[in-house]
């Protein structure tokens, strides 16, 4: 058995599950509770599932999860823990902010994993916090939220308020929790127990580095895409961008077909083109906004290149994502 560093406690957490939530960031969350309490022998933690009607809870695999509670009051001294997925608008429904809002009044902590930091925001709970949600959801929720502190961590903790960007990113926020609330010894164990062994921090980064996400470790080729990657809405011209890293045009030109198949110009808006779709999958943005926010000046020409690269028009993107 592993001894706490803390006077054993019991803390409790209600995870609210949203429709279409993600089940391995989920689980991700509550399983290092059940393995904590396992470590020391004693319970440490206990947990309720809560959601809107309070009898099941369906993920974006489709599994079903067997509710506790409903929208009721909790206890002061709770941590809930929104867990979101995919649809985030729609099942960030107006009973379920009402409910936030209520629980926050009484100052407990409360945290958002995956889009679960959407849904915080919305309901006004994360002024003045850092905060993090998955990196496909960058785009829209800075579009939402222009004035909140948004990370590209893997978890943030800020005062009451936790955050993280999902998946195995749910496990780290849990194992520094632990660690807080019962020492490292306890966190580690936990990780022991769940075959987890590059545990991260909240100084670790969401994506992986440019040569390693693309493959190619070339220094001025990875300097050449993240200028591309920081410059979506006003586009730095292939001249520009090869005169930054100091070389030609034509040098740059023959980097990009020797590492990377496509031209600059191709990858380029290819970059552009993902931010666009994220926009207009993930926003109530208008299709020329969307446009004019990757760098295009033409709604006409915005809508050739979409439908070159995606084989539908922005307008039927939007409409096809209205309808699911």
């Amino acid at each position: 058995m592993i001894q706490s560093t803390q006077e054993p406690k019991t803390k409790s957490f209600v995870f609210l599950l949203l429709n279409q939530f993600t089940l391995i960031a989920f689980a991700n969350a509550l399983e290092p509770l059940r393995i904590a309490n396992r470590s020391v022998g004693k319970t440490l933690y206990k947990w309720r599932l809560a959601g809107e009607g309070g009898q099941t809870a369906k993920s974006s695999s489709g599994a079903v999860v067997q509710l506790d509670m409903g929208l009721e009051e909790v206890n002061r001294d709770d941590t809930v823990i929104v867990c979101g997925g995919l649809n985030i608008k729609a099942a960030t429904t107006q009973p379920v902010l009402n409910w936030l809002r209520r629980e926050a009044r009484k100052g407990i902590a409360i945290g958002g994993v995956d889009t679960g930091s959407y849904t915080v925001a919305k309901a006004g709970l994360l002024d003045n916090k850092r905060v993090t949600i998955h990196w496909e959801n960058r785009d829209s929720f800075m579009e939402d939220f222009p004035d909140i502190k948004l990370t590209t961590s893997v978890y943030t903790c800020d005062g009451n308020r936790y955050s993280s960007a999902g998946g195995a990113a749910s496990l780290d926020m849990m194992l520094r929790i632990l660690a807080n609330d019962h020492g490292q010894d306890v966190a580690n164990w936990t990780a022991d127990q769940m075959l987890y062994s590059a545990t991260r921090t909240d100084r670790d980064e969401q994506r992986l580095s440019v040569p390693t996400r693309i493959g190619v470790r070339h220094p001025k080729l990875s300097q050449v895409i993240h200028m591309m990657e920081a410059n979506i809405e006003d586009p730095i011209s292939p001249g520009k961008l090869a005169e930054n890293v100091g070389m030609s045009t034509r040098q740059l030109e023959r980097l990009f077909r020797r590492y990377l198949d496509r031209s600059p110009k191709r990858y380029y808006m290819e970059l552009r083109l993902q931010k666009a779709r994220n926009l207009l999958m993930q926003t109530d943005m208008s299709v020329i906004n969307v446009a004019l926010a990757c760098g295009f000046s033409s709604p006409s020409h915005f809508s050739k290149c979409y439908r070159t690269q995606y084989h539908t028009t922005p307008y039927r993107e939007r409409g096809s994502q209205s309808n699911d």
